[in-house]
C-alpha cells in the first residue's frame, strides 16, 4: 500500500518539470516514503531511488527522508538486512540529492538528536555529511566550518570518559566518535594545504580559519579534560590518537607555532556585547593552556616544533597558559598546571633564569598563587607538590632574582608555615655566599640586612599570636643562630653584626616579652582546666576552646588540656632556641670585647 502510494507521486511528479514541484508534492512525497520505511518495503524505495527516471525527483525531494530514514536505521539490529537497505538509501540520497538542501537537511537531524544517540547520529551522518560538501561550490568554507561547529556543541555536553574501564567501554560511543570526526575533516584540511600552497585569496583563507576553530573546540573540548596519564598501555588509547590529529591539522595549516607563541587576547575576536568577548577570551586561553599542555608535558607534536627556542623563552610563553589553568582553582585544572610548570622548569639549569624576568607579571603572581595551593588545596598530595615546583622555581633564579622573590613571598603569602620555608631558603642561600670565595652582594651586606628587615620582624609586636606564628618564629631564631656562629663580628660579611641592636630591639625584645605573656596565659588556662575537672562529675564533660583565635571542635576536658599542653611545649621550643640565641650573641661579643683589650 505505502509503496503504491509513493509510486503514484512519482507517476505524477515524473511529468513535471523541475520548477513546477509544489510544496504539496514534497510533503506527500516525504509521507510515502516515511510510511515505506516504517512499513518495511525499504527495499522497493531504494529500487524507487536508483530508478534513473527518478532522478530529478531525488534531486529535489530526497532530503525529506533523512529524518525517518535515521529512526529506521537506529531501530533495526545492527546486522539486519533492512538496516542495510537504510544505510543503502543513505548513500543513494548523499549523491543524488541537491547537496545544499541535503547539507542543511543532515545538519538538522544531527542539531536535534540528544542523549545517547548523539554520538551514533554524528557517525552515521558523517560520510554523507563529507560527501555533500566536497560537492559544493560556493559556501564551502563556511558550510564546513557550520557543520564542524553543530557536531562539536552536540558532543560538548557529553562526559568524556576518565578511568581505564570508561575508556575501554565507550559507553556513548564519545572516543569513537571523536575520532570519526577528524577522519571526517582531513579532505579539507587536505584542501586547505593546497590553497595555502596555491594562492592566498580569501575563500581559502577562510577554509584554514573554520579549521583552527575546530581544532581550538577540540583542545577545550575534550582534551582539556581527557586522561593521559597512567593510562598509556591502553592499545590505541583513543584521546592520545585524537590528540595526535589536531595537532597535525595546526602543523599542516601552519597555525601551530604562531598559537603557541601568541597571547590568547590576540586571538580573540571583536564582539559588541563585552559579556561574549569575556566567554571567548576565556575559551581561548583554555585552548592555548591545553595545547601547552600537550606539547610540554605530553610530548605531541615534538617533530613539528623546532627545538632552537630556550628553555627561559619557552617558560615565559608558557606562564599565562600555567596562570589560566591554576586561576580555575579545580582539582584536575590544578594537576594540568602543575605538571606543565614542572616540566618548563626541568628544562633549566639552576640559577640560569635572569632577575629580569621578574618584571613579568606572571613571574610574581604565579608563585603567589601556588602558595594558596599549598595552604588551601585539600589534596595532600597536590599541596606537596606544588611546594616542590615553587622549590624548583626558586632554584631556577640567579642570586637578584631569589632575592627579590624572597622579598615578595614574605610581604604576601601571610602563612607562617610558608613564611619559615621563604626564611630557611633565605639561610640556604647566605651558606652558599658565605662558602664561595667570592661574595655575593644579594645574601652578604647591605642587601642582606634589608632583606633580614622583613625576617627579624614580629607583626604585632609582644602582642603577636606566637602560636599562629611558630614556624616562622622558629625559622627566623634558627637563621639568626646561624649568623651569630658562622659570621664572626670582626668579619661581620652578612652585615648582622651592625644591625643586631635593631634586631634585639624589633625582635628578640618583643618575643621575649610574647613568650611571658603566651606562657602565663596558658599556664593559667591548664590551672582553671583541673580545677574545673576536679569540680566536675566527669572528665568526658564536652567543652569548646579557643586557640590561636580559632574555636576548635567540640572537646572533652583531657583533650582540652592537651592542646593547652602542646602549645606550652612550643613555646618552650621557641624559649630554648631564643636563650641559646641569646648565649651565643654575649659568648661572642664578649670574645671580641676581650680582643680588643
Amino acid at each position: 500500500m505505502a509503496v503504491d502510494e509513493l509510486q503514484a507521486i512519482i507517476q505524477r511528479c515524473q511529468i513535471l518539470e523541475e520548477a513546477d514541484f509544489k510544496g504539496e508534492d514534497f510533503n506527500l512525497f516525504q509521507v510515502a516514503g516515511q510510511k515505506c520505511l516504517e512499513d518495511g518495503c525499504a527495499a522497493q524505495l531504494l529500487e524507487v531511488i536508483k530508478n534513473e527516471k527518478n532522478k530529478v525527483i531525488i534531486k529535489n525531494m530526497g532530503w525529506n527522508l533523512i529524518s525517518p530514514l535515521v529512526r529506521c536505521i537506529f531501530m533495526y539490529e545492527q546486522k539486519d538486512d533492512k538496516r542495510e537497505q537504510c544505510l543503502k538509501i543513505l548513500d543513494q540520497l548523499a549523491q543524488l540529492c541537491n547537496p545544499k538542501e541535503l547539507f542543511l537537511g543532515l545538519l538538522e537531524q544531527i542539531e536535534q538528536t540528544s542523549g545517547e544517540q548523539v554520538c551514533q547520529t554524528v557517525m552515521l551522518l558523517l560520510q554523507p555529511l563529507q560527501t555533500v560538501l566536497l560537492k559544493l561550490q560556493n559556501k564551502k568554507a563556511y558550510s564546513v566550518g557550520l557543520s564542524l561547529a553543530v557536531i562539536m556543541n552536540q558532543l560538548t555536553p557529553l562526559p568524556v570518559p576518565y578511568t581505564r574501564q570508561q575508556i575501554e567501554e565507550d559507553k556513548l560511543g564519545l572516543c569513537q566518535c571523536c575520532n570519526a570526526v577528524v577522519d571526517f575533516a582531513k579532505p579539507f584540511v587536505n584542501e586547505a594545504v593546497k590553497n595555502m600552497e596555491k594562492s592566498s585569496e580569501y575563500n581559502d583563507v577562510e577554509l584554514k580559519e573554520e579549521l583552527l576553530k575546530f581544532c581550538m573546540k577540540s583542545l577545550r573540548y575534550p582534551l582539556l579534560t581527557a586522561q593521559f596519564e597512567q593510562l598509556e598501555d591502553i592499545e590505541e588509547h583513543p584521546f592520545r590518537r585524537f590528540a595526535t590529529e589536531i595537532i597535525d591539522i595546526l602543523c599542516d595549516i601552519r597555525e601551530l607555532i604562531p598559537l603557541v607563541f601568541s597571547h590568547h587576547k590576540d586571538k580573540s575576536p571583536h564582539w559588541e556585547n563585552q559579556e561574549f568577548a569575556d566567554i571567548e577570551q576565556k575559551n581561548d586561553a583554555d585552548s592555548l593552556a591545553c595545547l601547552s599542555y600537550l606539547m610540554f608535558v605530553q610530548h605531541f607534536g615534538s617533530d613539528c616544533f623546532p627545538m632552537v627556542f630556550s628553555p627561559s623563552y619557552l617558560l615565559q610563553c608558557n606562564m599565562i597558559h600555567i596562570e589560566v589553568l591554576l586561576k580555575r582553582w579545580d582539582l584536575w585544572y590544578l594537576e594540568l598546571q602543575i605538571d606543565l610548570f614542572e616540566s618548563c622548569l626541568l628544562r633549566m639549569e639552576d640559577n640560569s633564569l635572569l632577575h629580569q624576568y621578574l618584571e613579568f607579571r606572571d613571574f610574581i603572581s604565579i608563585p603567589q598563587d601556588l602558595v594558596k595551593v599549598m595552604t588551601l588545596c585539600p589534596i595532600e598530595r597536590l599541596r606537596k607538590k606544588s611546594l616542590s615546583i615553587l622549590q624548583l622555581f626558586i632554584d631556577k633564579f640567579d642570586a637578584e632574582g631569589k632575592y627579590t622573590l624572597f622579598r615578595c613571598l614574605l610581604k604576601t603569602s601571610n602563612h607562617s608555615g610558608v613564611e619559615g620555608y621563604i626564611i630557611k631558603n633565605i639561610k640556604d642561600q647566605i651558606h652558599l655566599s658565605l662558602m664561595k670565595a667570592c661574595d655575593n652582594i644579594w645574601f652578604t651586606g647591605h642587601h642582606l640586612i634589608s632583606l633580614l628587615g622583613l625576617v627579624f620582624l614580629l607583626p604585632e609586636g609582644a602582642e603577636t599570636d606566637l602560636l599562629q606564628n611558630s614556624d616562622r618564629i622558629m625559622a627566623s631564631l634558627n637563621l639568626l643562630r646561624y649568623l651569630v656562629i658562622k659570621d664572626c663580628e670582626s668579619n661581620n660579611q652578612t652585615g648582622v653584626w651592625t644591625a643586631l641592636a635593631k634586631i634585639e630591639h624589633s625582635f628578640l625584645k618583643p618575643l621575649r616579652v610574647g613568650l611571658n605573656m603566651s606562657k602565663a596565659h596558658y599556664e593559667a588556662e591548664i590551672k582553671s582546666k583541673k580545677e574545673n575537672r576536679r569540680e566536675a562529675h566527669s572528665s568526658n564533660t564536652v567543652h569548646s576552646v579557643t586557640v590561636s583565635g580559632e574555636k576548635m571542635p567540640a572537646m572533652t576536658t583531657e583533650m582540652q588540656l592537651q592542646v593547652l599542653h602542646s602549645a606550652l611545649f612550643t613555646f618552650d621550643l621557641i624559649e630554648s632556641v631564643l636563650a641559646r640565641v641569646e648565649e651565643l650573641m654575649e659568648v661572642k661579643t664578649k670574645a671580641v670585647m676581650d680582643e680588643n683589650s
